[in-house]
């Protein structure tokens, strides 16, 4: 799943795979929103970050061991090559940065976790999706079926930088253009976007705001271009 994230809900059929293939998934930012079953995917192998959760900078990954046990690292000796999940790590690991992950899962976990999490977030979501002004084009879906709280999305007549950078000047922090790291949907995009998303931090009054300064840069398109 890269930054856009349009499609969360993962469905595989591992019956429908080749025998050579290998299912490999990115849920880089689909792991911030839903949880995720890796026995229930069937996947061989599922990569995804904790700082999109909170947590510190690392990668995770999930192989399935019958896999895990078949591949050959490339990485210096002496160290370990069991059991599997050592396979893959370079050297001393680090531990202050998997003390973080530790924290961070406890910390998710002191809140409901992942499912209360994901509904709570859901109807931020679905919050900001009905009061879009008429001036904000929102791209994908137009309701919280098939997508998380993460928003791409234009307002009418005001260039993509200048929109992020008067609603930073009202305590609004949203990414804009290439910033947001899906490279290759902003090349193919007519022009610059915005991201806007939503985390188990934010509140319904803060979403009202988005809304409420979004729907305000229609009469800010003027000034924005003499400047």
């Amino acid at each position: 799943m890269s930054s856009n994230s349009r499609i969360v809900r993962l469905s595989i059929t591992p019956t429908a795979w080749r025998p050579s293939a290998v299912s490999w998934i990115d849920a880089v930012h689909c792991a911030a929103h839903e949880p995720i079953d890796v026995q229930q995917l069937g996947c061989d192998v599922l990569l995804c970050s904790p700082y999109k959760f909170c947590g510190p900078h690392l990668g995770v990954a999930y192989v399935r061991r019958e896999l895990g046990e078949t591949w050959r690292p490339y990485k210096a000796r002496p160290s370990a090559a069991t059991p599997v999940g050592r396979r893959f790590e370079t050297g001393t690991l680090p531990y202050e940065l998997l003390a973080g992950f530790s924290a961070t899962i406890a910390y998710l976990e002191s809140l409901g976790g992942l499912p209360v999490l994901r509904d709570y977030e859901r109807a931020l979501g679905r919050r900001l999706i009905e009061r879009l002004p008429d001036n904000v084009t929102l791209y994908g879906p137009r309701s919280m079926d098939g997508r998380v709280p993460t928003f791409l999305l234009n307002v009418e007549g005001v260039a993509a930088e200048q929109a992020a950078r008067r609603l930073a000047e009202r305590g609004l922090g949203v990414w804009y253009d290439h910033s947001w790291y899906c490279v290759a949907l902003s090349a193919r995009l007519p022009e610059q976007s915005l991201r806007a998303g939503i985390v188990h931090y934010n509140t319904e009054a803060e979403v009202d705001r988005l809304v409420e300064e979004l729907a305000a840069l229609a009469g800010y398109s003027s000034g924005a271009r003499s400047r």
